[in-house]
């Protein structure tokens, strides 16, 4: 080997001067974390509890798998099988011999991406031995018989969460990526990985752990997210509504109101300049219109689904016919503010008001039989347990439901990061989409009660008369109003045959339209992107695999096909008008203070 050979191990130079600052840092903040600890004393620790009924889920699922030993019998065979043909194709493997793989991680599993993991001997038996055991551990507990759905899906859903925590892609030792790191390094990554780990236990509330997923102090609302420019012309107790200034000389006559879910901040619509759904309506000649939501803390406590109706979209239409003379609006409505729009035009239509030109639906369910995943979380016991919460604080705190979305996307959204940030020792990457994500709000302890239970528990939205809003019995199926569904294939929290179900229940005309991706990357994906496609049908048959069997699929984004459809109800060209009017001046540039209201 000559002197400009390196090996692939050699350890860089280290700066000492920063490691001292590192390890001054985490003596600091592990001080100050050690004395929170203890001033809380036995506030700190932990009550024994199962108001989630995990714990009795269980105990029902053991207690029908041990009534039926034949059955465990041949689980266990099964196993021992599928480890038999795994230390045969080991040895083969070891001797330089090609053999089949035992079991093999899906295409989009990402936690195996590395080389080591399928070119390793030992890494590749580690991988295989986990993969081999968690389809076993999910088909054993998964399938058990003799348990009821609900109690099926929670058992079902646990597991799942306890195989992906105790991936080897999670551990030091069992990790090649890590390991690699650690040793080219000189351990380096480890340390930092603790002092971010200490840093994200500071920023925690009450200890728990939050991880970081991106950089936090990258963004800056109004300057590189949610930036595009506009006015607040209209305020009251719960919402903001913002009018967007023109960017073409002309525009549609109907103005376009956009209604976000009052769980997450409006700008996932407005992120940056070249993914702005915001910004792109605009300049297809709309004069835009977004309500941004309050983020509620105890004095909103009391604030219902007929409060959010009657000062959220109601009046949100109020102002927008004052600003713009027009007595109709185009209405886009996003997941549970889609289903605030339905119920609003549901209202309306017991009303006899002509008030919303066409309707828009962004992944959103009005029947909600099938709600995905999160039925998991809602039964009659955790809703009980989560009222008594919001009893005492008169809210559900943000990052309660956060945690709960992460959960469904638990190696994406929890457990890639706590390898990236605390195994491998990065700092998070700046990412307009995660910043959003972790900008979490709280809901109301009323409002949140109340759509809990009659629209996911009971599923009422869906009958006559079955939910009552400001006085007035409604009845979506009395809808007549033009309406565009655009729902994902990949969507976990709004699957789209349940949102295919609720376009059925209008009676107006529907266009119902399937994008890629999920719940977010589905929606916010701009033409310029070229991404995913999407599928389109004119017609509407009773079964969603029907629809999708008759489908033809599109390239690109969906964003164009609506923009032809929402522009055969946009009226007459008239010339761009300015934010505001008399009545409703500016009271501040957009994004507004509103949704500046962070939780710490």
């Amino acid at each position: 080997m000559t002197s400009k050979q390196k090996t692939p191990a050699e350890t860089p130079p280290l700066d000492a001067a920063a490691m001292a600052q590192l390890y001054a840092d985490i003596a600091a903040k592990s001080s100050a974390l050690l004395s929170q600890y203890m001033a809380r004393g036995s506030e700190g620790l932990p009550t024994v509890n199962d108001e989630m009924g995990i714990a009795k889920a269980f105990f029902s699922a053991w207690q029908q798998m041990l009534a039926d030993p034949l059955r465990i019998a041949g689980m266990q065979m099964k196993l021992w099988q599928d480890y038999t043909a795994l230390w045969q194709q080991s040895m083969l493997k070891m001797l330089g011999q090609d053999a089949a793989s035992v079991a093999q991680p899906d295409k989009s599993d990402r936690r195996f991406r590395h080389e080591d993991w399928e070119n390793n001997f030992l890494f590749d038996y580690v991988k295989q031995s986990y993969l081999i055991a968690a389809r076993h551990l999910h088909q054993s507990l998964g399938g058990v018989a003799g348990l009821d759905e609900q109690t099926a899906k929670k058992v079902d859903f646990y597991t799942r969460q306890y195989i992906d925590a105790l991936a080897p892609s999670n551990f030091l030792l069992t990790n090649p990526e890590v390991l690699r790191e650690t040793v080219n390094s000189g351990g380096q990554n480890l340390v930092k990985g603790l002092n971010n780990l200490l840093e994200d236990l500071t920023r925690s509330d009450g200890g728990q752990l939050r991880v970081r997923m991106t950089d936090t102090e990258a963004f800056r609302l109004g300057e590189n997210i949610g930036a595009s420019k506009g006015k607040v012309v209209f305020q009251n107790d719960i919402m903001q509504l913002i009018q967007y200034a023109p960017l073409t000389d002309k525009v549609h006559a109907t103005p376009l109101l956009i209604i976000p879910p009052w769980i997450n901040k409006y700008y996932i619509l407005d992120l940056r300049e070249n993914n702005s759904f915001v910004r792109w309506a605009v300049e297809q000649g709309h004069t835009v219109f977004v309500v941004s939501w309050v983020n509620p803390d105890a004095k909103l406590a009391h604030k219902s689904f007929d409060d959010y109706l009657t000062e959220g979209s109601l009046a949100a239409l109020d102002v927008i016919e004052n600003i713009t003379g027009e007595k109709q609006c185009n209405v886009i409505g996003y997941c549970l503010g889609g289903t605030l729009l339905a119920a609003t035009l549901a209202w309306l239509a017991v009303k006899k008001q002509h008030r919303i030109r066409s309707a828009t639906f962004f992944v959103t369910m009005i029947d909600f039989e099938r709600p995905g995943e999160l039925e998991v979380f809602i039964d009659e016991q955790q809703v009980s347990a989560l009222e008594k919460k919001m009893e005492q604080r008169g809210y559900l705190e943000g990052s309660e439901m956060a945690t709960t979305f992460n959960m469904l996307r638990a190696n994406d959204l929890i457990w890639s990061f706590v390898v990236s940030n605390y195994l491998m020792g990065k700092d998070p990457f700046p990412f307009d989409l995660l910043y959003w994500n972790g900008d979490s709000t709280r809901m109301p302890a009323a409002m949140h009660s109340f759509y809990l239970r009659n629209l996911y528990l009971k599923n009422l939205l869906r009958k006559p008369g079955g939910v009552t809003l400001a006085g007035v019995p409604i009845d979506v199926s009395r809808v007549q109003t033009p309406a565009y569904f655009i729902s994902t294939i990949e969507d976990h929290i709004a699957p789209w045959q349940s949102t295919y179900a609720g376009a059925r229940l209008l009676q107006g005309p529907v266009r119902f339209v399937l994008g890629g991706s999920g719940h977010i990357a589905g929606i916010i994906n701009p033409p310029a992107a070229n991404k995913y496609g999407y599928w389109t049908s004119d017609k509407l048959p009773a079964k969603p695999a029907d629809w999708l069997a008759g489908a033809k699929q599109q390239p690109g984004s969906w964003w164009t096909d609506w923009a032809q459809w929402v522009a055969g109800h946009g009226g007459e060209q008239i010339a761009a008008r300015k934010p505001g009017s008399k009545k409703y001046p500016a009271l501040e540039d957009a994004p507004g203070s509103y949704v500046r209201q962070r939780i710490a």
